[in-house]
């Protein structure tokens, strides 16, 4: 067995010296949370302000809009601070608080995706009772499971890793990861559990999601088919901006997976390309929902036009 270190603080070791370069690239990420931030918060207004976007489906969105400020948090202020200094390392209290962060927002993002999509198969499939089904207490108390679950499940995920004993404090990323943390105990027998619950964690944070979005989707193509070409299209129209929003935060999450489970694949992959791909669900992701949402959705893009100040918001 190795010698076990104490260690205080690990050593982030995707960055690498861009040059001058380094402040092209703050200015993007710098250009890019502002965009964030402004466009998930004006949202959240809007949704708060407007008493028509009271229902459901909208509020499920401004829960979504917030987890997008959340997770693009956990990433960004520390991502522009690494990128211009010289030391990329990091205390141990804050590495664990990034994962947390990030673990938690991966996973209420396939939790209100999934709930999201139960509310749209319910309003499609069974458009008089949907007011009985879904009420307020209905809705108050799946935004909580959206939100509480998440939480739960990722304080036993980080409890499961502080235990482990650390023979090395190199993380090969641009923040903390939780399963690159794991492989850097000593021995592989104290990393059994986590093994285990890690894919018990994967099964129930996205396997069943999933399986309730496709569930949802057959159902809703079901009638749809069946159904007039008006309800076709007011189908279409609200399905779209979910359907590119599930893909597109898939996509990135296969990547990170490929990146953190397969190295080897990756090897010839240039460093900025690599480094992109591995925080891809964590920069377009939360600046794709709100600008689909704000243009796609018919009475989000009217609430604005009269909400925000003149000038503001864009003409169509």
């Amino acid at each position: 067995m190795e010698n076990s270190t104490q260690f205080t603080s690990f050593m982030l070791a995707g960055y690498s010296d861009s040059g001058h370069l380094k402040y092209f690239y703050l200015i993007i990420l710098t250009v890019l949370y502002i965009s964030i931030v402004f466009a998930n918060i004006v949202l959240i207004m809007v949704i708060c302000m407007e008493r028509s976007l009271h229902e459901p489906m909208y509020l499920f969105l401004c829960s979504l809009f917030v987890n997008e400020l959340y997770g693009s948090t956990a990433l960004f202020p520390a991502l522009m601070i690494h990128l211009v200094s010289d030391a990329h390392s990091v205390s141990t209290v804050y590495c664990y608080l990034q994962i947390f962060c990030i673990y938690t927002y991966g996973s209420m993002e396939f939790c209100n995706l999934s709930v999201m999509s139960y509310d749209r198969y319910l309003a499609i499939c069974y458009p008089l009772q949907y007011n009985v089904i879904m009420t307020p207490n209905r809705v108050c108390f799946l935004i909580c499971v959206i939100w509480l679950y998440p939480f739960a499940k990722s304080i036993i995920t980080l409890s499961l890793t502080i235990r482990l004993k650390l023979c090395g404090n190199v993380i090969d990323k641009v923040y903390c990861d939780n399963y690159l943390l794991v492989k850097l105990a000593c021995s592989t027998s104290d990393t059994t559990v986590n093994n285990i619950y890690g894919l018990y964690s994967l099964v129930l944070s996205v396997v069943v999601p999933l399986i309730t979005i496709l569930f949802s989707y057959i159902k809703i193509l079901t009638i749809c088919l069946k159904s007039s070409i008006e309800t076709r299209q007011k189908a279409f129209s609200t399905c779209t901006p979910h359907l590119a929003s599930l893909l597109n935060f898939s996509f990135g999450c296969f990547l990170n997976l490929l990146q953190s489970r397969f190295d080897r694949p990756m090897r010839n992959v240039p460093t900025v390309l690599h480094t992109i791909l591995s925080v891809y669900f964590l920069m377009c992701q939360p600046l794709l929902n709100p600008i689909m949402y704000g243009v796609r959705m018919t009475k989000i893009r009217q609430a604005c036009k009269y909400i925000l100040p003149v000038g503001l918001y864009p003409k169509t």
